[in-house]
Order: C-alpha cells, then structure tokens, then sequence
C-alpha cells in the first residue's frame, strides 16, 4: 500500500476477552480503521466544483472546420469515440459518425486532451482537458469535475484503475486520484510535477515526466529513472506495460525495463511520441514517420508506413479488441496487412489550415484573412466555403495582418511581408531593407506609409525611406508589442509601459511609477472613440482620456490580454484573454463581463470584426458569431 499521508490511528483492545468480546473488538478495529482511511482521504481531497453540463444555443454561431488535431479513441457502449483537441466524435459500430459534441457548446472551453474508459459502479467515460479538469460521461448526459485550484486543471494523462478509481496527471501538480466522489493528491513522489505519461496497474505503476525521467511505483517503493540511469532522455513521451515489461519513449530512442530493472535502448534516435506493445513487437508511433515497428527480439527497427494523405505525425497508438489503431492528426486509422493503414474516423474536410489562431481580419467584403502561429495564413471567402492557404519561410508565425486595397500587409517573426489580394508576397522587409528589426510584432497603416512595431523599436516607412526610433529617442520601451492611432497621435504599447507620438516623436510616456497603469507590459491597444483602451499582460484593461489613464473599478482582479487581441466596434470593446475566455465591454453602460460561451477555449488570442459579426480566435480553433447575440454586461 502506499503511504499518502496524515494521522494514523491505532486502537487497542483489553487482552483476556474472549466470545462475543472478541466480536466486537475486530467490529471496532474495522471501523477504526474505515475512519482512518477517511480522515487521509479528506486530508488530501481537493476542493472541487461538479456540475452537469448542459448543451448550449447561441444564435448565430458559427464553428469553421479546422484540419484537426485528433489525440485519442476509446470503445464505449458499442460505440467508438474519438477526441480532436476541440470535440468528442461518436461513431456507430459500422463506421457511421452520429454526434459531435463540441468545445463550448457541449463540453467546457478549453483543448480535449486524452480519452478512456473505467469501470466503477457504473461504466464511464472520461475526458481529460486541458485547463478545465475532468469530463465524465456516463452514457446519458456530462459532468465536469473541475478543481477549484487552477493548476490542478490542466490534465495531461489518464490511467483507469482496476480499483475503479481514475488517476489524473497534470501539467505541474503531479498526479491525482478520482474515485468518483472526490478528488484527491494520490502520493507524495508525485506531487508537483509534469507528468507526461501514465501507465500499468496500481501495484506496478510507471509515470514519465517532462524534465524528471520516469518514476516506478512497486510495492510501495518509487524507483526513478532519468537520463543517468539508462534512459535516453529525461523527457518523457509516451509509455507501454505489459505484463512485467516496461518501455519509455523518448524524443532519443526506448528504453526497456524489465521487472522494474532498466534493461538497454532500443531505435536510438527515434522520436517515439507514442508506444503500443503488439505481440513480440512494439510498435513506436514518431512526429515526422508514421508508426516505427520494434522488433523485440531483434535490434534493428522498420521503418514506417503513414497514411499517403495523413501527416505523419502520430499522437497515440492503442490496442482495442485485438486491433491495433493510431491516431493521426487527421484522424483515426487501423493497422493493415504488411504495416500499412487505412483511415476509418476522422472529422469533415476542413476549411482552416490549422486550429492555433495568431491574428484575424477581415475586409468590408467579408473575406476573412486567418494566421496561424506556425502554418503561414488562410484567406477565406466571405461565403465561409473555400479557403486559400499561403505558408513560405517568410510567411510563418504570423503576428498581426492589416489589409490593403492592393493586399495586406503581415507581420511576422521573419519580416514584414507585403502580399496581393491572393496572399501572394510581393515583397519582404527586414533589416537589410531597412526594419530596425525583421521581427515585426504590428502594423499602423498612415496615409503616407506604415508604422511597423518590433522588438528593437518603431520603424516609419515613408516615401523618404525608412526611419527608426528607439529608447534613445525617448521611446520607454524598445520591445514594442502595441500599437494604435487615433487622429494624428500614436499610442506605442511595450514591455515596459506606452509612449505617446506625434509625427513620430516621443510627446510622453507612461508607466506604473507615473500614472494610474499597474503593469508595464501592454500587449493591446485600441481607439475607442476619442479615447484609448490599453491591455495589459497581467494587469487588465485601462482607460486613456489623453491625458490621464484610468482604471476600471469591475475589473479586479488582473488578468492577461493577448498580443493584439483586442478590437472596438460600436456598441463593445472587445479583450481576448489567456484563460477567461472573452472581456466585453459594455459601451453604453461602462461595464465589463466575461464569456466563454460557445467558445473552443478560454484563451482567446485573436479577435476581428466586421459587417455585425464578430471572429474569436483561441489556441483551439475559430468561431464567427453574430455581433448582436453576444453576451454584453
């Protein structure tokens, strides 16, 4: 058994008894000892909210399909389920898809993460989220169990117990057990961790970790293995069991273990993301190869065979009635004859390159322009039906795009593309071509040219040729995140507070020493009429009247506004939030809310409107809603 902690209790008993006292002393004992177990278990439970989730309407909304990233699969009551990062797809027995609940709307805002299935009084399914702690459902309708502390809701792996009991690894609070009423800490060798992976039975269990190799629980003892010990790599990937045999995956090769003993290293220098044992075989699914098949008797490994039209990207890997299944990015698939694959779920054809959304437009056409952190950029017809994909090594890690009537000018971490009304760059700005820096954070487009914000300073691009200012010429700071313009001033938001410019000179500064802004990185701007609105990575939103800077009394506590995710239209203001979903601001009362609702995470990092609709884009997707359907304060 393992010791978790808190008072133990003994209870003695008078010796000489005999008969019925005999009787009463194991009855006492017993009872003695359930009350042991719950005073530990109500020592380490963790406060908790469980709600049912119900389905909810919003008129008006509108999911755009995004090329999925599919993480798991699991039979439940003769139905296969499979988990994209933003919904949970049920198919019938022949193949046939009958529901998508989705991110939001069905289950909680926040990416879906891990699938499995336990076996309790009653069986269940469980979803694992990363940032709204743990979906359960039973076949009828959805609970949401979601811890009151928030580190304790990021959900990386899930192993159901024989017991019943579910344990839960998180992104920094170790691991943790769910036994169907509460949630508790589940042993003190594995708190405070980033568990990555976990894998076996409650008598022989293993729990890899992001930097601390992977630790083995057997009988009591913890073992921990890391790179000194045998292991490839500290950092832990994916794990397999079966029977007494254990294998990690690593970004470096596997390592086997054997009876808990670290044995050798098989596929040196294979990335193995995920891990499936498959008779005298395990089968290593990578990030660029598909599925590496590991002979385990022999030291040389196959090579893969991904999907002809599936990146080969491999997310997990799971045996279930005697098949073997991998899930790709795109979907699931089954394993073939000769190690081949052949898809059988996955979602309809996606309209978006990609669901981690960096930076949205839209033009008075309706044509929507969508970046993506890695994936370069979609155009998308106002129809919502077709869209173009740009991507080149200039045209990557989009920041912020401003259209044009000749195309848009994008920023980027590799310049300052300039494109066509196709998205096709015409030409790239850099340092060489005069930028103070070629990472661009945002554009301000003047009558007479652009104002281009980098982390070295603010460069003007005018018929002159170009011009740069930095700390030296008095801005407060030179990593500018920000910027917005209203009449013939500009507001410039840093790391280290605002400068205010006029024909680009530095008029005035402010920071948390000399106004009423309490952080000094500003991450959003916008004009709000004859004011400004400024968002801040940690401190909210304040109010600039051009003079003063205000703040809002119903905004307490602090909260972190995304790069550029910030908009005004004529009734709300508009914050993209790392985990509260969307601040509104009510313009005509001067009030501020807050909404997840329909939304496929609550961090929201991208925000564009246009023609009475609003564009919400999160690290999990896009939504379009009707303005006029929002939630306002």
């Amino acid at each position: 058994m393992f010791r978790i902690g808190g008072r133990r209790r003994v209870v003695f008993a008078a010796l000489g008894l005999a008969g019925a006292s005999t009787g009463w002393f194991l009855w006492h004992t017993q009872r003695a000892l359930d009350e042991t177990r719950t005073e530990v278990r109500r020592e380490n439970a963790l406060p908790i909210r469980v709600r049912t989730l119900d389905r909810l309407a919003i008129a008006g909304l509108e999911s755009m399909p995004s090329a999925g990233v599919f993480r798991d699969a699991a039979l439940f009551q003769q139905r296969l389920w499979v988990l994209s990062s933003d919904a949970l797809w049920e198919y019938d027995a022949s193949g046939a898809l009958l529901h998508r609940y989705s991110c939001g709307v069905d289950l909680p805002s926040a990416p879906l993460v891990k699938l499995a299935t336990g076996v309790g009084s009653e069986p269940q399914l469980y979803i694992a989220t990363q940032g709204e702690g743990l979906v359960v459902y039973d076949g009828q309708a959805f609970r949401q169990i979601r811890p009151e502390q928030a580190n304790y809701r990021k959900i990386t792996s899930l192993l159901p117990l024989e017991s019943g009991q579910l344990l839960l690894g998180t992104e920094t609070a170790g691991v943790v057990v769910w036994d169907g009423r509460s949630l508790s800490r589940f042993h003190e060798s594995l708190g405070g961790m980033h568990v990555t992976a976990l894998a076996g039975r409650l008598d022989n269990l293993w729990a890899g970790t992001l930097d601390r190799g992977v630790l083995h629980l057997h009988a009591g003892q913890v073992e921990r293995f890391s790179d000194n010990e045998g292991l490839p790599d500290a950092h832990v990937l994916s794990l397999a069991v079966e029977g007494d045999a254990a294998w990690a995956g690593t970004a470096m090769g596997v390592a086997q273990f054997q009876a808990g003993k670290f044995q050798r290293v098989l596929a040196e220098g294979t990335f193995a993301n995920a891990l499936v044992w498959e008779q005298d075989t395990l089968l290593a699914g990578t990030i660029d190869e598909g599925v590496v098949e590991i002979p385990l008797k022999t030291r040389q490994p196959r090579p893969g065979f991904p999907p002809r039209d599936a990146a080969g990207h491999v997310e997990r890997l799971l045996r279930v009635g005697g098949e073997t299944y991998a899930i790709f990015r795109d979907g699931l698939y089954t394993r073939q004859r000769r190690g081949t694959w052949q898809k059988a779920a996955g979602g309809p054809e996606a309209l978006l390159s990609d669901n981690n959304i960096a930076a949205l437009a839209v033009e008075p056409s309706g044509r929507l322009w969508v970046g993506y952190f890695d994936r370069g950029l979609d155009i998308i017809d106002p129809g919502m039906a077709h869209a173009i994909h740009r991507e080149d090594d200039h045209l990557f890690c989009v920041n912020r795009i401003v259209p044009r009537k000749d195309g848009a000018a994008i920023g980027t971490a590799n310049g300052l593309v300039l494109t066509d009304t196709a998205g096709n760059p015409r030409q790239v700005l850099g340092r060489r071509e005069g930028l103070i820096a070629s990472h661009v954070t945002d554009v301000l487009l003047q009558p007479d040219g652009m104002v281009v914000a980098t982390p070295a300073g603010l460069t003007f691009l005018a018929p002159g040729g170009p011009s740069s200012i930095y700390a030296f010429h008095g801005l407060v700071n030179n990593h500018v995140y920000a910027l917005a313009q209203n009449g013939g001033l500009v507001l410039a938001g840093t790391l280290g507070g605002i400068s205010v410019l006029d024909s680009g000179v530095v008029k005035a500064s402010y920071t948390t020493a000399n106004s009423a802004l309490r952080h000094n990185w500003i991450s959003a701007l916008a004009a709000v009429g004859d004011e400004w609105f400024a968002g801040t990575y940690g401190a909210g939103v304040f109010r600039f009247d051009g003079t003063t800077w205000h703040p809002f009394a119903d905004l307490r506590p602090g909260f972190e506004v995304n790069p550029n995710a910030m908009v005004a239209t004529d009734t709300a203001v508009y914050a993209g939030t790392l985990g509260r979903g969307l601040a509104v601001y009510n313009r005509s009362n001067g009030r501020w809310g807050f909404t997840a609702a329909g939304l496929p995470s609550g961090n929201v990092t991208a925000i564009a409107a246009g023609n009475g609709y609003l564009y919400i884009g999160t690290e999990n997707g896009l939504v379009k809603v009707a303005e006029r359907s929002l939630f306002l304060p």
